[in-house]
């Protein structure tokens, strides 16, 4: 019973029309689901993956109107976005020169090739080479070549107060190995890989203990959430409760089965099921092109579309 990499990335935005736009016609992501949050059916909760709309591409964003972000330690501090090759990364380089995308110039970086941007309120992303290693799923419609497109999450960059509790959880609980070390200018970057690892099934943890803590906002991670085959769910659930680790219990979320809970310096970490999957109420094809409500709250509908912006 093991992780089997990242599941998906979830986000803030206050501002969900601008966030389509530029995740959607800048990155060349595709809308996989537009939905709302199931906690706080105010908000929009919008999906994007690739185009095949496959575990462990799903970047999503919760629309919330939310100041911006007090960086800080005990966050995300940074996502990893997969491309395929050096030529990959140039194209990037150019792409957001062009697009007016706050970037930096590429570097080699843990023996990877990678390019750190952000959007337009400040979610902070790297570009990796992943080397192309594993499927790809290009998203026929999308205005970014079809290799140059992004192929899914990961590493994913933690900063913490106290590195050896949140190590603690990575390894006793989550099964997670102790991988190598490299260094960032903030300081030494240890990584623990999930399975076989890769940048896919990495996250990269980083101590921080002299930051004020980060405050959640727009342009701030929410949570991060860790793949399982469906049947190791309830295995995972009576893993947890035997670590005594305080969670959300099982939670349906339609689209896959969630377990949350949080690591000791605060960060919200999440185990997903890799089905049913976002065809569980609408066509491959037709993915994104209409408002997806699961069926407890279809019969809100009317009440809940009326409170959304349209996008």
């Amino acid at each position: 019973m093991h992780l089997t990499g990242i599941h998906h990335l979830t986000a803030i935005t206050a501002r969900a029309a601008d966030n389509a736009a530029f995740y959607t016609r800048t990155l060349g992501l595709r809308l996989v689901k537009k939905t709302v949050n199931q906690d706080d059916v105010s908000a929009y909760h919008l999906f994007y993956a690739d185009g095949l709309a496959s575990p462990g591409t799903d970047l999503t964003f919760f629309d919330w109107p939310a100041p911006p972000e007090r960086r800080g330690t005990d966050s995300i501090t940074r996502t990893g976005l997969r491309v395929a090759g050096t030529a990959a990364i140039d194209w990037w380089r150019e792409h957001l020169a062009r697009q007016g995308v706050a970037h930096a110039e590429p570097v080699e970086r843990d023996g990877r090739y990678s390019l750190d941007f952000e959007d337009a309120e400040g979610q902070r992303f790297m570009l990796v080479d992943d080397g192309g290693a594993g499927p790809a799923h290009p998203w026929a419609r999308s205005p970014v070549p079809a290799e140059h497109q992004i192929r899914g999450l990961g590493p994913i960059r933690l900063a913490v107060a106290q590195v050896g509790r949140t190590e603690a959880v990575l390894s006793e609980v989550l099964g997670m190995a102790r991988d190598r070390t490299y260094a960032l200018p903030e300081g030494a970057v240890r990584v623990w890989r999930m399975g076989e690892g890769g940048p896919a099934a990495e996250l990269h943890l980083l101590a921080q203990p002299d930051l004020p803590p980060a405050r959640q906002g727009a342009g701030a991670v929410h949570h991060v959430a860790f793949r399982i085959p469906d049947a190791d769910y309830a295995a995972w659930a009576d893993r947890l409760k035997v670590k005594r680790m305080p969670t959300s219990g099982p939670i349906d979320r339609f689209y896959f089965q969630s377990l949350y809970f949080r690591e000791p310096n605060g960060i919200l970490f999440e185990i997903a099921t890799d089905g049913p999957g976002f065809t569980a109420d609408e066509p491959l094809e037709t993915l994104g092109e209409h408002l997806a409500l699961p069926p407890f709250l279809e019969g809100r509908r009317a009440e809940i579309e009326a409170g959304l912006k349209p996008l």
